[in-house]
């Protein structure tokens, strides 16, 4: 099967699976990732389609192997840096969620999303200081209500420190 192949055939797969039939997504995604094993981009897609399907124990190797090397582009590896920390989340994995997401955050500093799930990993580990921090300073960043930005300043201030008062 030749590159072109691979490349039709996945993005059949993708299709399939935004269409909402991920069980022939992943029966096809399965059958590419035997004829790719080393290609990230379906190693990706085939992890994500098991995430959709609630199979988050088998998506785990497809994410790490997708994340091995330099096979994806800037957008997937975001997604599966945020997919394979959410999963490790989702199975209790708590501390290697930790670890990807805050792998994601250094790699992409202004994902919000990474830094969402990485403060709900923080919060099952029991690190609800630098948890709440992450939330408070996104929050402060990006949205767009009147009064949380009037409050801005304050907020900023009091996620350096949460603890202290007068």
């Amino acid at each position: 099967m030749s590159a072109q192949d691979k490349d039709r055939l996945l993005a059949e797969a993708v299709a399939l699976r935004e269409q909402g039939h991920p069980e022939q997504a992943r029966e096809r995604l399965l059958s590419l990732t035997t004829s790719f094993p080393e290609a990230a981009d379906v190693a990706y897609q085939t992890a994500w389609v098991h995430d959709v399907l609630g199979l988050e124990a088998e998506a785990v190797p497809y994410y790490e192997r997708s994340l091995q090397g330099s096979g994806l582009g800037d957008e997937e590896r975001r997604g599966a840096l945020l997919g394979l920390g959410s999963t490790y989340r989702v199975l209790g994995r708590f501390g290697q969620a930790v670890e990807t997401l805050r792998r994601g955050v250094a790699e992409f500093p202004d994902d919000g999303a990474l830094q969402t799930f990485l403060s709900m990993a923080l919060f099952n580990t029991g690190e609800h200081h630098e948890a709440m921090q992450l939330l408070l300073r996104l929050l402060a960043a990006t949205s767009d209500n009147p009064y949380v930005q009037r409050y801005r300043p304050a907020i900023e201030h009091y996620a350096a420190d949460l603890t202290r008062i007068i």
